[in-house]
């Protein structure tokens, strides 16, 4: 596989909504790329755990990207401009757009979820501009792929499997992973 997914980091961070979603996509066999939106390539999430990334999303090239996943805890992912751009440039040319948590908030606030179905977690609904919020754990709307927390971490990450490596490898790695589907 040539196309990458790339996964965005910033201080307080999910953890386990980023590390489950790289592991699982990692495990596909998919190019996973962790892009810090900060200075710095070791960036902290909510519970303290620092992670280093692969590379810092100013000096990265994304011309190999298929899909972009926003982990949730925090919102601050929404506030990096070139990130943003790269989102509705996404979105523009029908490309993998998955976000999962407080996450889906930054896509309504860019107007990415007009006219559909998409989930968040419970408080952040009034963001979610222009979307039919279901409440159900994962949503899947055209290239939006929407999960509600920590919770739905591993079957957020394998509906971003069957997305794009089919419906086959995601039921092949639920089973190995003892993941009821």
């Amino acid at each position: 596989m040539n196309s990458t997914a790339y996964v965005f980091f910033v201080d307080g961070f999910e953890e386990i909504e980023a590390i489950a979603s790289v592991d699982i996509l990692r495990r596909a066999g998919l190019k996973v790329k962790m892009i810090s939106i900060t200075d710095d390539r070791v960036v902290t999430g909510s519970h303290g755990i620092p992670v280093l990334c692969d590379d810092l999303f100013d000096e990265t090239d994304f011309a190999d990207a298929e899909t972009l996943l926003l982990p949730g805890g925090t919102v601050a992912l929404g506030e990096h401009k070139g990130l943003c751009k790269l989102l509705v440039n996404f979105a523009e040319n029908n490309k993998l757009i998955a976000a999962i948590c407080a996450a889906p908030s930054i896509l309504g606030t860019l107007g990415l979820l007009k006219g559909k179905k998409a989930t968040c977690y419970p408080g952040f609904e009034k963001y979610l501009e222009g979307a039919e919020h279901t409440g159900e754990q994962v949503v899947k709307d055209g290239n939006i792929i929407t999960g509600k927390g920590p919770g739905t971490s591993m079957e957020f990450a394998l509906a971003v499997v069957e997305q794009t490596a089919g419906k086959d490898k995601a039921g092949e790695l639920a089973r190995a992973m003892c993941v009821k589907r």
